[in-house]
C-alpha cells in the first residue's frame, strides 16, 4: 500500500532513528553528547597506475595511532566553536594545513555505532570536500613535515586505491583492512554518492574483499601459535 506523505515522513524518521542518523540541527540540540567531525578530502587526477591504468580520483585517509584507518578530524566542542571551525582546527593539527570547511560540505550525522570503542553518546559528523590535485599533493607534503600530530596521533596519510588490478588487489584489499567506527561505510557511501566508482565495480570489490579478509583471519591462529611457542620457557637437561 502506498503511504501518504505524512505517513511516509513518519516512516522515514523512524528509519533514520533506527539507523542512528539525525540532522545537524537535531544533533546540536542534544544535551550531554560529545561531537566528532571528520572529512573526506578528494580530487580528480589524470595520473595513471604504471602509466596505463587511470587512477581518476585521489581520496585521502589516514592511519591512526591505534592502527585503524579513518578520515582526518576529531573531537569538537560546539559550545566553544562551530562544528566547521573545530574541524578546520583539527585538520591543521593533523595535516599541517588549515583547510576551510563550510556547512555546505556537511553530508551526514550519526550516533557512533555500538561497535565503536567510543561511548554511545558520541555523535559523528561527516563532511566531504573536493579540492584541486595540486592542493591535495601539497597537503600530503605538509602532513608529513609540519603537522603537529604526525607520528603520534596520526601515523601517516594514505590514498585510497580506487582501481582493481588483474590480480584482484587494490580497492578490494584496501576495504579488507580495519577501519575506525563507520569510516568504511562512510567511504563506500561516498564512492556511490559521488559516482567515483560504479556500483558494479564496488560490489565486485567488496565481494573480493570478503575473501581477502577471510584469508587474513585464517592466518591469525597460526601466528598466535607461533607466539605461544616463543613464550614457552626452553627446557634444559638437568
Amino acid at each position: 500500500m502506498k503511504l501518504k506523505p505524512s505517513s511516509w515522513s513518519a516512516d522515514f524518521r523512524r528509519k533514520k532513528m533506527a539507523s542512528g542518523q539525525l540532522s545537524r540541527a537535531e544533533a546540536l540540540a542534544r544535551s550531554g553528547c560529545r561531537h566528532a567531525c571528520h572529512v573526506m578530502l578528494y580530487s580528480s587526477t589524470k595520473a595513471q597506475l604504471f602509466g596505463r591504468s587511470p587512477i581518476k580520483h585521489i581520496i585521502l585517509m589516514q592511519m591512526r595511532f591505534d592502527g585503524l584507518l579513518g578520515f582526518p578530524g576529531g573531537i569538537v566542542d560546539p559550545s566553544k566553536e562551530t562544528l566547521e571551525a573545530g574541524l578546520t582546527r583539527e585538520l591543521l593539527e593533523e595535516l599541517g594545513v588549515a583547510i576551510p570547511i563550510s556547512v555546505e560540505d556537511h553530508v551526514e550525522t550519526y550516533y557512533a555505532p555500538a561497535s565503536s570503542p567510543s561511548p554511545s553518546q558520541l555523535i559523528l559528523h561527516f563532511y566531504v570536500k573536493k579540492m584541486e590535485e595540486e592542493q591535495i599533493m601539497e597537503l600530503e607534503k605538509a602532513a608529513a613535515s609540519t603537522a603537529v600530530d604526525h607520528g603520534e596521533e596520526v601515523l601517516g596519510m594514505v590514498r585510497v586505491p580506487l582501481y582493481t588490478t588483474k590480480g584482484g588487489v587494490g580497492l578490494p584489499a584496501f576495504l579488507s583492512h580495519s577501519f575506525i567506527g563507520n569510516a568504511r561505510s562512510q567511504l563506500v557511501q561516498s564512492l556511490l554518492r559521488l559516482n567515483l566508482v560504479s556500483s558494479w565495480e564496488l560490489h565486485k570489490a567488496l565481494t573480493h574483499s570478503l575473501r581477502i579478509h577471510a584469508r587474513s583471519v585464517e592466518d591469525l591462529p597460526a601466528l598466535l601459535v607461533l607466539t605461544e611457542v616463543k613464550r614457552k620457557p626452553s627446557r634444559t637437561n638437568t
